[in-house]
């Protein structure tokens, strides 16, 4: 799909501004980026086209989470919302009223805020289409070690991926874990079981999927179909992402439970693990005057 037609069925973040409060008010006031996200796209009515276009030339997150990124940021800054170090997004106000609230007049004070005093706010439809140009430096770091450690995985083999797979499981709690990776398995790469409380125990098969696309219902059908009379519940792991309807597919009233682990939240689990993940922390030194004031 070419670069300008997809732009044309996409909406631009501040057009996602109102919904993503939207969706705020209906998870409750808070919510996690993947919970808001996922709201959004239904109440936007997205289609499963649009969720699939990727950013930039990697595409390791699709094009809306990113400017969904950049709508959460603008009401952040507007002081509608605040997010905590979890991850957890939450409306600061419990009475906000949608009817009230305008995405033009919340972007044109953010960016007022932004210029020096004597610049006056100059705001087109074109800029607000060019969100790479006002990347600020907390978005942009969140998301380089992300794409860093994406790329690292879509170029190590599928065995690599799979013992990878089996490590995280054995580091999450699973035992006996395995990887079965059989040609002909139904998709099955692996196997294990995970104790719940010391009491319950589940039988446990997953599927890795390496690869940048979205990973589709008819993939989940066949997976839970390959689960049948083997485990009690399936995990999928992929490096790119779930269409809406694979997610739908995998909570299906009635069907054996799917759970899905994709991109992100790979990434969020290997930084938690610490496994191929280092966490360095900045020492920040302040000279206090008032207290040599004091001698």
């Amino acid at each position: 799909m070419a670069r300008k037609k997809q732009n044309s069925i996409l909406p631009s973040f501040d057009e996602l501004i109102i919904p993503t409060v939207k969706a705020l008010i209906e998870l409750g006031g808070s919510g996690t980026i993947e919970e808001i996200n996922t709201k959004v796209y239904e109440i936007a009515e997205l289609t499963d086209e649009v969720l699939q276009i990727p950013h930039g030339e990697e595409g390791n997150m699709n094009e809306i989470d990113y400017r969904l990124a950049w709508s959460k940021t603008y009401l952040k800054k507007f002081g509608l919302v605040e997010n905590s170090s979890r991850g957890v997004w939450a409306l600061l106000k419990s009475d906000i009223k949608i009817s009230e609230l305008d995405y033009v007049e919340i972007v044109r004070k953010v960016r007022e805020q932004n210029k020096p005093t004597n610049t006056k706010p100059k705001i087109t439809k074109t800029e607000t289409e060019q969100i790479d140009d006002e990347i600020t430096d907390e978005v942009s770091e969140t998301e380089e070690w992300k794409d860093k450690l994406l790329n690292v995985l879509y170029n190590i083999s599928p065995a690599a991926f799979e013992r990878l797979a089996q490590r995280i499981l054995r580091e999450s709690g699973f035992s006996q874990v395995e990887v079965t990776g059989k040609v002909g398995d139904g998709g099955i790469d692996g196997k294990g079981i995970v104790r719940v409380s010391g009491l319950l125990s589940f039988h446990v098969i997953f599927q890795c999927k390496r690869y940048k696309g979205s990973v589709s219902p008819s993939q989940i059908r066949d997976f839970r179909g390959a689960m049948q009379g083997r485990a009690d519940k399936g995990l999928v792991i992929t490096t790119g992402s779930f269409t809406r309807e694979a997610i739908k597919e995998a909570t299906r009233d009635g069907a054996p439970p799917i759970d899905l682990i994709d991109g992100e939240l790979l990434c969020e689990k290997l930084k938690e693990l610490k496994l191929g993940i280092e966490t360095k922390l900045t020492e920040s030194v302040e000279v206090k005057k008032d207290w040599f004031d004091k001698l």
